[in-house]
C-alpha cells in the first residue's frame, strides 16, 4: 500500500470516475485503474463499483476512504512541520465553505490575509449546503469547515454572531414595523430559503409551536430576493447572508430583526484542531483577525442594524470546544 495508491483512491471516489481523477491528478486513466486494483488485491476487498455511467464507493470502501483521507492528512501534517523546520511554508488546506456568509462575506478577507503570509501553501475550497460541509469534515475530505454553531461534534472557533431578520416587500403591513414577530409572519406566502437557511428558519417557526404558509422554496439567493421584490411572499434569512447592497440593487425589500431577536454564529469546525496541520492551525488564527474585519453594518439603511461581533469577542482560545 502505498500513498500514491491511496490519493488516486481518494481522487476517485471525489470525481466518481476514473476519466475525471486521472484529469485531475495529470495521469492515464490506465495509471488510475492499476493503483485501484492493486489496492483492492492489496486488501483482499472491493473498493469501488464500476457501473456505466459512474463509479459507486462500496459500503466497505466508504469506511476505508475515512481511514484513507485521515492517513494522507497526517502525512501532509507530517510534510508541512519539516518544511516549517526548514524555514518553508509549503502544504495544502482543504476548506469547506456554505452560502454568502462565508464564501462571499467571510473568506476573501480571510484568503488575503492567509495569502498575504502564506504564499506557498495551496488552498483548496469546496463549497456546498452547511449539511454538506458538516460531512466533509466528519468524512475528512476537508481540514475546516465553515458552520453555524454550536457543534458539540469538533472543535470550534467563532468567527462572527449576526441575526435573523424577515425580508418584506417595502409597501408590506409589517413593513411598518421596527421588528416583527413569527406569529406576524405565519399567515404570510412564505418562501423557504434552503442551502442551509431551512436547517435554521424551520426549527425555529417549530419550536414556537408556529408553521409559515410555504409558498416556494429556493437555493438561489436571487430568486428569494426577486420573488419578495415582487410582494410574491416574505422570507427570514440571516443577516450576513444578504448582499452589502441590497439597499441599492432591492430598493423595495426591507429588512426587520425578529422579535425576541434571534442570534446565529458562525465559525469553524475542525475534527481535532490540535492534530492539525500547522497551515490549518494558521488558517484558524488569520480567520478568527481578519472576522473583526467584518464589522457592523446596515443591511438597509436605518431599517435595520446588524448584531455582529468578532471571535475575538465571543471565545477565548483557538482550541475552543463548543
Amino acid at each position: 500500500m502505498t500513498f500514491t495508491q491511496l490519493e488516486i483512491f481518494v481522487m476517485v471516489a471525489e470525481m466518481r470516475g476514473f476519466t475525471l481523477a486521472a484529469l485531475r491528478l495529470g495521469i492515464s486513466q490506465s495509471a488510475v485503474s492499476h493503483a485501484i486494483r492493486a489496492l483492492e488485491t492489496e486488501l483482499s476487498v472491493q473498493l469501488v463499483e464500476r457501473q456505466q455511467s459512474a463509479v459507486e464507493v462500496t459500503e466497505l470502501g466508504r469506511r476505508l476512504l475515512v481511514r484513507a483521507r485521515e492517513i494522507l492528512g497526517l502525512a501532509e501534517a507530517m510534510r508541512q512541520d519539516a518544511a516549517v523546520a526548514r524555514g518553508l511554508n509549503q502544504g495544502l488546506i482543504r476548506i469547506g465553505s456554505f452560502g454568502p456568509t462565508s464564501s462571499l462575506k467571510l473568506l476573501p478577507a480571510i484568503l488575503r490575509a492567509y495569502r498575504a503570509r502564506y504564499p506557498g501553501i495551496e488552498v483548496q475550497i469546496d463549497e456546498g449546503p452547511d449539511a454538506a460541509v458538516i460531512q466533509w469534515v466528519a468524512d475528512r475530505r476537508v481540514d475546516v469547515g465553515f458552520a453555524v454553531l454550536p457543534d458539540e461534534r469538533f472543535d470550534t472557533v467563532p468567527l462572527v454572531e449576526d441575526q435573523l431578520v424577515a425580508l418584506l416587500q417595502r409597501d408590506h403591513p409589517l413593513a411598518g414595523k421596527r421588528s416583527v414577530g413569527l406569529h406576524e409572519l405565519v399567515d404570510q406566502p412564505f418562501i423557504m430559503p434552503e442551502q442551509g437557511c431551512s436547517a435554521l428558519v424551520e426549527p425555529l417557526f417549530a419550536q414556537a409551536g408556529l408553521a409559515p404558509q410555504v409558498r416556494y422554496r429556493m437555493s438561489q439567493m436571487v430568486t428569494v430576493l426577486g420573488l419578495v421584490d415582487t410582494g410574491d411572499g416574505i422570507t427570514v434569512m440571516p443577516e450576513l447572508a444578504l448582499p452589502d447592497a441590497m439597499h441599492a440593487t432591492h430598493p423595495r425589500i426591507v429588512a426587520r430583526p425578529l422579535r425576541p431577536m434571534v442570534k446565529r454564529r458562525v465559525g469553524l469546525v475542525f475534527r481535532s484542531l490540535a492534530q492539525a496541520s500547522p497551515a490549518v492551525k494558521a488558517f484558524a488564527e488569520i480567520a478568527q483577525v481578519a472576522a473583526k474585519g467584518v464589522g457592523d453594518r446596515r443591511v438597509d439603511g436605518s431599517a435595520v442594524h446588524a448584531v455582529i461581533r468578532s471571535g475575538s469577542d465571543l471565545a477565548h482560545g483557538l482550541a475552543a470546544v463548543d
